[in-house]
């Protein structure tokens, strides 16, 4: 396998535009589906999501550029009011709320796990995994800022962060199980 190649490549194989617009689309409606996976802390304004999971896997599984073009197309989605962010809801004040930062940061989430799968971090447990935690960072680092500007400094680390961790950690060793198991299916299909 070329190490350029993503999942994606490999089980599309097929090039064209309508191959890229069907990833990218498939993709959203991946980040879409897991965002209504979601449930409420009364402490923070900040939910608990399916989203960083699906972002993760959108960019190792797609790709930096497909990857970012998913994230970007579910942002203008739920921007223009379609029901596509957590529970089912939408609008530009999601994007400019407490949890805008978050929403953001699955752009630079998506172009660097999709960046690190283009160079076989995902073949591997243990560079998948890394390279799932540094995405899950990215938004950490993005959505933690933002936050501030809402709740101050130490609230958004306790609110934004930490209560987040044990699930965002369950999260990471999901998605970086899934690609190494991925490329493993995908090498038994093609030897035989």
């Amino acid at each position: 396998m070329n190490q350029t190649m993503v999942l994606a490549d490999v089980l599309v194989p097929r090039r064209g535009l309508f191959r890229e617009i069907t990833l990218i689309v498939t993709g959203t409606l991946l980040i879409t589906a897991s965002a209504q996976v979601r449930i409420p802390l009364p402490f923070t304004p900040v939910p608990i999501t399916g989203q960083t999971f699906a972002v993760l896997l959108v960019g190792a599984g797609l790709g930096a550029t497909r990857g970012v073009l998913s994230v970007l197309l579910y942002l203008t989605q739920g921007a223009l009011g379609w029901p596509v962010f957590a529970g089912g809801t939408g609008g530009i004040m999601h994007l400019l709320g407490p949890t805008g930062g978050y929403l953001v940061g699955f752009l630079a989430a998506a172009w660097l796990t999709g960046h690190l799968a283009e160079r076989g971090w995902d073949r591997h447990l243990s560079r998948a995994t890394l390279a799932m935690a540094l995405g899950n960072l990215v938004i950490y680092a993005l959505g933690i800022l933002w936050l501030a500007r809402f709740v101050g400094w130490p609230a958004a680390f306790w609110q934004g962060a930490l209560p987040f961790l044990p699930g965002d950690a369950l999260k990471i060793v999901l998605a970086a199980a899934v690609l190494p198991s991925m490329w493993r299916l995908v090498g038994t299909w093609t030897s035989h």
